[in-house]
Parts: structure tokens; sequence; C-alpha cells
């Protein structure tokens, strides 16, 4: 599978502590972990956190040739402060590097005439103008059998015209059960139960797949005119750092690999909850979770 990612590169400070991630990045990570050969378009600084960012996506088996490093404009940081529950808050800075993210043109023309399984895009990395022209020109003309957008909101970091820019070019959408309630009073102008709003979302995209997660309740899917919930599973939660990233990752290995809406979400459910249950972003899978991938990659 040829996975292209389009988004941020950065560092969470935790407990002043740093930890690579950004959701692009994370699941360009997992995406990997799935054995999938995958790629991401970020910058990141001419500094010692870009320089130590790209070691470490060496070790995380993320493509990195299109990722460009920037004189002018520092790896982008964010603030994190995890609460009793693992639940993280953020400050996240600007004017960084995967705020502005560049391409060379050669690598413009790489990305355009390559074949792609999946190119992810979020919502947080088109807050600057800059970036949403370079998305717009890739997504465009990118040939890709679907586009999966996370929508993940964070702070007012977003905007009704980008988020419905995403939604007309995606074919699978995930947002979680909060996203969920906001999108339908945003796009519907009304509050929708889960089921009414991917319906919904659905028609007025022409979506393949919406996914709905719910944390430690599980997730439900809409696909193919059928609404079905996937419980939870019980953890102790580590943090829930890049668990949300592993889920998306989880299911769009499985469902393009051609297993069924519901089976994907069961098996992103279980990554997601190993992920939770451990400490960091990116946590190495048990054997167990390693062979359940390579059995769905043989189908």
């Amino acid at each position: 599978m040829r996975t292209l990612a389009f988004g941020e590169i950065l560092w969470d400070i935790i407990k002043g502590e740093a930890h690579l991630g950004g959701a692009l990045l994370n699941l360009t990570a997992h995406m990997s972990k799935t054995g999938a050969d995958a790629y991401i378009i970020s910058s990141v600084g001419d500094d010692t956190h870009g320089h130590n960012a790209l070691k470490l996506l060496d070790n995380l088996n993320v493509n990195k040739d299109f990722i460009t490093i920037l004189n002018e404009h520092p790896t982008g940081t964010v603030d994190v402060t995890l609460h009793a529950n693992g639940i993280p808050t953020y400050i996240i800075n600007e004017n960084t590097a995967w705020d502005n993210i560049k391409v060379q043109e050669q690598n413009i023309g790489k990305i355009l005439n390559e074949n792609w399984d999946v190119f992810c895009i979020g919502t947080l990395a088109q807050r600057t103008a800059s970036n949403r022209t370079l998305l717009h020109h890739i997504i465009e003309q990118i040939n890709s059998r679907h586009i999966f957008y996370d929508v993940n909101l964070r702070q007012n970091y977003f905007d009704k015209s980008w988020i419905e820019f995403s939604m007309n070019k995606a074919t699978i959408v995930k947002v979680n059960d909060e996203e969920a309630v906001f999108l339908s009073e945003l796009i519907f102008n009304e509050t929708l139960t889960e089921n009414k709003f991917a319906e919904k979302l659905t028609e007025k995209y022409n979506l393949q797949l919406v996914c709905i997660t719910r944390g430690p309740n599980g997730a439900a899917v809409y696909n193919n005119n059928n609404f079905v919930e996937i419980p939870g599973i019980i953890i102790k939660v580590a943090d829930t750092v890049g668990a949300g990233d592993s889920f998306s990752a989880g299911l769009l290995h499985a469902f393009i690999s051609g297993l069924s809406a519901e089976k994907s979400a069961q098996f992103a459910v279980k990554i997601g909850g190993y992920v939770a249950s451990h400490f960091g972003a990116i946590p190495e899978y048990p054997i167990e979770l390693k062979n359940e991938i390579k059995a769905i990659t043989k189908l």
C-alpha cells in the first residue's frame, strides 16, 4: 500500500520532554507500521528539533522525500498538558515550519505522477493561506484511490470553507463524537443523531465511509447505507496522544485491504486502544497485532 499525507511534523512538549508528533506524522508512522510505503509532505526547521525529527523518521520507516528543511522557520512545537484521564490539551505554536510547507518543483511532479492508495489530510495544516494553496494544487491533480480527511478540529484553527473543501474531495471522513455534533450544526444547521449526520454527510459529499470515534466507547461507521456501532475495549489509559491517529491507520489499512467497514473499525478500535494504553504516540506493536496486520495485508 502506498500512502501520502499532508500536514504537520512537530514536537509535543509534555512535562518538559519533547516527543515527536503531529497528527499527520503520527498517522504516517502508524501506516508504516501496517506495512505501507508511507510518505508525508511537510517541512521542518534547520534546527536541532528538525534534524532530530528526520533521524527519528528513519527509525519509523517514514519516507522523507517530500519533507523540506526551511532556514527561515523553526520546527513546530506544541505545549501539551495531560489531565488526570489522560486527555491532552494543547498550545499550538504558530508560524513554524509546518505552517509554511514547501515542496520542490521536481517533487511536485513526482507526487502527481505517482499512483497512491490513499492521500491523507487534516484541518490544522490548512490554517495558513500558503498551505491551503499548496494543498489545493496537489489534491486537484493527485492520482489516489482514496482521500482520507480526519477533521480533527483544534481550538479555533478551522474555517467552514476549509472543512467543506476537504469534505468535497474526500472519500473517507473521520470525526469524533463531539465534532459530529458541532459539524451537524455548522453544515446542516441542526443537531442530528450520529446516524442521521453520517447519512446526510455521505449524501452531500458523496462519501464512501464515515467514521465517528467515541473515545473509550468505541466508534460507529456508516457505509453502503448501514450504520454500525463498535463497542470500545477496556484498557488502562496511559495517554491518548496518537491513539486517534493509530485508529485512522488501522481503519485505512483494513478498509483499503478489502475488509468491511465494521471489521475495519473493529480492528481500528483494537489498535487505538493499544496505543492509548501505552505512553507515547507511536509505541511498538505486540506480536499479536503484527500478525493480525499481516493477515489483513494478505487479503
